[in-house]
């Protein structure tokens, strides 16, 4: 592989792994947040109405931006009826030729994103609740996860690129 996929490959799975272990570290902030309601709505009797929903947009922050670490780890979940039995580099060679459809889906997820973060920015969108958070740091939030996610399944097929054929990138 030339140098500068090389080096876009190492760039993007350094990203990646700094972005997934932090939001690793969110589950902390959820688990914290949710202690919390619990704590004082049946302790001292002060129920909190925002705590479940900041935990969600903790969450969705949790998933979105380790998304990207998901796929570089391989960990994300794959249908094994007949891909376990094949050598590394034919599983090379079907994920390269898969990771297109997950480029498409995303492509078109970010898409989706983009437009619904402009929608969401333009008419200060709220989340209708007692609460009533603004929905733009979560969308941006979005945006920022599948722009990870899609330079990661990049970066995976260059690696399966080389993989299928023999020499791979370490």
């Amino acid at each position: 592989m030339p140098t500068y996929i090389v080096k876009y490959v190492r760039g993007v799975d350094y990203v990646s792994t700094k972005f997934g272990r932090l939001a690793m570290y969110t589950i902390f902030l959820m688990i914290g947040i949710l202690l919390l309601g619990a704590i004082t709505r049946n302790v001292i009797n002060l129920p909190l109405s925002w705590t479940v929903e900041l935990a969600q947009f903790t969450m969705t922050a949790y998933y979105i931006v380790g998304g990207a670490y998901s796929i570089q780890l391989g960990s994300h979940v794959r249908m094994d009826l007949l891909y376990d039995r094949y050598t590394d580099r034919t599983k090379a060679k079907i994920d390269t030729w898969t990771n297109f459809f997950l480029l498409f889906y995303l492509v078109c997820l970010l898409v989706g994103s983009i437009s619904s973060t402009i929608y969401a920015i333009e008419y200060d969108q709220r989340k209708f609740s007692q609460w009533n958070p603004s929905m733009i740091p979560i969308k941006i939030i979005m945006v920022f996860g599948i722009v990870l996610m899609l330079l990661q399944t990049i970066s995976t097929f260059f690696k399966d690129l080389a993989k299928s054929r023999g020499s791979p990138i370490e």
